[in-house]
């Protein structure tokens, strides 16, 4: 497992970080394709990830960055959508929340439903003047959430050298 510091708050299992929000699509979510606009999909992951980051570090989180989504089914009106949620990752003051999202196609529920879209955002703890505050650390359970954990330490160094690129190619 990996090591926190011992200042850090005590942490909590993955599990315990879980979240799944569900509802159905309606008339009102389409786009001019007629399937469930990608914004409507964004702001349901990141719904279900801000609920996931409050819940594990015990506090407001706000999003600081969505890292990556992939849509890889279009969401129809109709569709049960379900969007999974936990965190992955954890740093000081900020966590990475991986979101998982499925569909019940409404016209073959009995089929197992169809992964729609993935997702990795990054949230940061506030505390009430909206300043980062420590978050507790995330404790892996089982070997896929160990596999998640490496795969979000990947995610993080690829974004900071990003930054740092960026940053350089600017001052020239």
């Amino acid at each position: 497992m990996t090591e926190h510091p011992s200042s850090a708050p005590a942490g909590k299992p993955t599990s315990y970080s879980r979240v799944t929000l569900s509802r159905i699509m309606t008339a009102v979510d389409v786009n001019l394709y007629g399937t469930v606009h990608g914004g409507v999909l964004m702001k349901f992951v990141d719904d279900v990830a801000g609920a996931s980051a409050a819940r594990h570090s015990g506090g407001t989180a706000v999003t600081a960055a969505i890292d990556e989504i992939v849509f890889s089914e279009a969401v129809r009106v109709g569709d049960l959508v379900h969007a999974h949620a936990q965190v992955n990752w954890t740093g000081q003051t900020s966590m990475e929340v991986g979101v998982r999202v499925v569909a019940e196609r409404w016209d073959s529920a009995e089929d197992e439903p169809v992964r729609v879209a993935t997702a990795y955002l990054v949230f940061v703890g506030v505390d009430l003047g909206g300043a980062p505050r420590p978050v507790r650390p995330v404790l892996p359970e089982t070997p896929e959430d160990e596999r998640r954990y490496r795969e979000a330490e990947i995610r993080r160094a690829h974004r900071l050298a990003r930054r740092r690129a960026i940053q350089a190619h600017r001052a020239g």
